[in-house]
């Protein structure tokens, strides 16, 4: 799934929106909001109803740039910290960072990141 994600378009569709812009509901947005929805942890059945009408679609838009961003933002902090900790020999914080982020964590890119790097951290004596 991480080799095909591409949320460059739809964080500048964001941005636009943010901007004052109204969206357009072609066929091709609708399908980039579906693909999107569903690859930041929102049901098909959700995402379905949101692209119904524009402003629900904004929403879902702005939910899943909100998703997007957060859950980057969380996931770098973490591992940022959770480095530090390691380098510092204090695994149990090292990975207590990790399971933090799995607590609160939808976007399942993210949860993957952050399982992998739990068990590379496991594996550490």
């Amino acid at each position: 799934m991480s080799d095909d994600l591409d949320w460059t378009p739809v964080r500048a569709l964001a941005r636009r929106v943010r901007a004052g812009e109204r969206l357009t509901l072609t066929n091709e947005v609708r399908e980039l909001l579906e693909r999107t929805a569903s690859e930041v942890g929102i049901s098909k059945t959700d995402s379905a109803l949101a692209i119904a009408g524009v402003e629900t679609a904004e929403a879902l838009l702005l939910e899943c740039a909100r998703r997007i961003k957060e859950g980057s933002d969380r996931l770098t902090d973490a591992l940022y910290r959770a480095k530090r900790y390691r380098l510092s020999g204090n695994l149990d914080s090292a990975r207590q960072e990790m399971r933090d982020v799995l607590a609160v964590e939808v976007v399942p890119h993210y949860r993957e990141i952050a399982e992998s790097q739990l068990e590379d951290l496991e594996d550490e004596p």
